[in-house]
């Protein structure tokens, strides 16, 4: 990558925020190279966070990685895992002839793909054509990775009318240990949150309920949910399953508010994957954001009349929605997920909610008010808790 040391924005947070630009404090060359495109403040936000998620995300498992960002939290992340048909269709994808990052950036977008919308698309690894292909058809803002073959450069270069904002950053960049930030004209200034999760949070004596027992691929799934969390903005709950993240629930004031939200987000998931919405009958030209919109409404149990008739105009021949009892049905099929929580679970009620999506696996910082409590209710569901001992807050 060529030198530089700074980049003009083309604003700030807003467009009436002038003076924008991203530039090196320490008179080093800046490790990010704009290969195509104009960014914006966010932009850099999202692109940043997004690819020291999917670094770590490579670290600590040893596989492609990808993430989908949006305002400053994913909305999916991943690594490489074999695709099964079905998933493959609801992704809306086809897995015959897809290399492994275009399989991780495939799950990572299929995670929640109403919120994945405009993206910014995080890979751990070069890109390579595969995965330029499918990025260049899905609705996205921008590409950072570490390089780029010059085939998928080129597919790349071809998106948005030769506006898609393609970042490249250095892999091997080590940023110094104290960071700050300026707010209200008052500068902060901390330790970077530079520790990885790895295996050794599952030692047996972090594993503190009745049921000890991890299977490797739980184990896996708990790391990608830590890492997730880790560049999520707090509070923040991630259920992870098959090594992606099915549901994030980020941002919210109170814990068991994340809990629901990324709950539902996996309902959702899963319900997805139910043969009456793999099967349904689009009108010719319907967009994919579109369909998935329309697969989202036919979730809702409640819709006006104007939403019923516009959702109705979707379809060729219109799919019959699912009753409460025909989605419980379904969702008992969804088990072994893992939980996440980036700070200690302060009540139950967190594992009351999760246990209703599939949740086996928990790890979390633990040492709460309430630790015997939660603890009960994780045997009472036979879970598998573990005590990360580390608290993943992210502003």
């Amino acid at each position: 990558m060529s030198e530089n040391h700074e980049i003009a924005l083309r604003y700030g947070m807003n467009p009436h925020q002038k003076e924008a630009k991203l530039f090196s404090a320490d008179g080093q060359p800046l490790p990010l190279t704009v290969l195509n495109g104009d960014p914006g403040f966010i932009n850099l936000l999202d692109a940043l966070n997004a690819f020291q998620l999917v670094r770590e995300l490579r670290q600590a498992t040893g596989l492609p990685a990808a993430a989908s960002f949006k305002h400053v939290s994913p909305a999916g992340t991943a690594v490489y895992a074999p695709l099964s048909p079905e998933l493959a269709k609801a992704y809306f994808v086809e897995a015959e002839g897809l290399s492994e990052l275009a399989i991780a950036y495939a799950r990572a977008r299929g995670a929640d793909r109403m919120s994945s919308f405009g993206d910014a698309a995080a890979l751990s690894d070069v890109v390579d054509a595969s995965t330029a292909t499918l990025l260049k058809r899905e609705v996205s803002d921008l590409v950072v990775a570490p390089g780029y073959t010059p085939e998928a450069l080129d597919i790349l270069k071809q998106k948005k009318g030769g506006k898609y904002l393609i970042l490249q950053i250095d892999p091997e960049y080590v940023p110094e240990p104290i960071e700050t930030r300026t707010l209200f004209g008052m500068k902060f200034q901390q330790e970077r949150n530079s520790a990885v999760p790895d295996a050794s949070v599952f030692d047996l004596a972090n594993v503190i309920t009745a049921n000890k027992e991890i299977p490797d691929s739980a184990k896996r799934d708990m790391l990608v949910a830590l890492i997730t969390l880790k560049y999520t903005q707090s509070n923040s709950i991630c259920y992870t399953l098959d090594g992606q993240t099915i549901g994030i629930g980020a941002g919210q004031q109170s814990r068991i508010h994340c809990t629901r939200l990324a709950g539902d987000k996996a309902d959702r998931w899963y319900l997805r994957q139910h043969p009456a919405a793999l099967n349904m009958k689009f009108r010719e030209g319907l967009a994919r954001a579109e369909q998935n919109n329309a697969i989202d409404l036919w979730l809702e149990d409640e819709v006006t009349p104007i939403e019923q008739a516009a959702w109705e105009s979707c379809f060729e021949v219109v799919p019959t929605r699912l009753t409460r009892e025909e989605k419980r049905e379904w969702l008992n099929g969804l088990q072994g997920v893992s939980y996440g929580s980036d700070a200690f679970l302060p009540f139950r009620d967190n594992l009351d909610r999760a246990s209703r999506s599939g949740v086996k696996y928990v790890i979390q910082a633990g040492k709460s008010l309430r630790d015997e409590e939660v603890v009960q209710a994780a045997n009472d569901y036979n879970m598998v808790m573990v005590y990360s001992g580390v608290r993943l807050f992210h502003h």
